[in-house]
């Protein structure tokens, strides 16, 4: 059959045209599935339609996600423990030295002066020996002899060191001629604090 209508057989294809080849007005009798919205891109699970449009709300975070983002509470390293008790242990011995360098001074326990009781030999000297006992503490001793023969030293010192608990001073007192003579000797303490101390002794000479 030919003609106008449309050929028949079993090659026969239709043709369809698009709508802008018509120049009548569209039918709006035809009703036609909405066409899917592509989004324009795909973020994980929010999918974004245009600039700044969301179509969903981001999932929140699994919750072993969130603890591996979450930061780690910070260590002190093992280094500055170290550090930190050794300038513990230095401030220590240094406020140890301090306090024995400024810290109470030397003080006298007791003073004792003793001779040999026989007394010097002829034409000789005795040894009066002042024994002083402290506390250990480093200072200075001032201290004065006092003889029986009416002489007086001045004013002598003796240094202390620390840790040495005991200052030994001595006076010799040399004899001449015969006969004899009943001596004193008295040791006076004249910082740190006030002592006396004294040995009473005889020198005899036989002509």
């Amino acid at each position: 059959m030919s003609g106008s209508g449309a050929p028949e057989g079993d090659d026969y294809s239709a043709t369809v045209l698009g709508s802008h080849w018509f120049s009548g007005p569209p039918d709006t009798t035809k009703r036609t599935a909405p066409e899917e919205v592509v989004p324009d891109r795909v973020e994980g699970s929010v999918l974004r339609f245009g600039p700044g449009v969301t179509a969903a709300m981001p999932a929140p975070f699994p919750l072993d996600v969130a603890r591996a983002v979450a930061p780690s509470p910070r260590r002190r390293p093992a280094g500055l423990r170290r550090y930190a008790l050794a300038a513990l242990v230095l401030a220590a011995v240094l406020a140890y030295l301090g306090w024995q360098r400024l810290g109470p001074g030397i003080e006298v326990r007791d003073v004792a002066v003793s001779t040999d009781p026989k007394g010097p030999a002829c034409d000789a000297a005795a040894d009066v020996v002042a024994v002083v006992a402290t506390n250990g503490r480093p200072g200075v001793l001032t201290y004065r002899w006092v003889r029986s023969d009416g002489t007086r030293s001045e004013e002598l010192t003796e240094r202390v060191p620390r840790g040495q608990r005991e200052a030994r001073l001595h006076l010799l007192w040399t004899f001449r001629g015969t006969g004899s003579y009943p001596a004193k000797a008295e040791l006076q303490l004249v910082s740190p604090g006030q002592r006396t101390a004294a040995v009473d002794f005889t020198y005899r000479c036989s002509p």
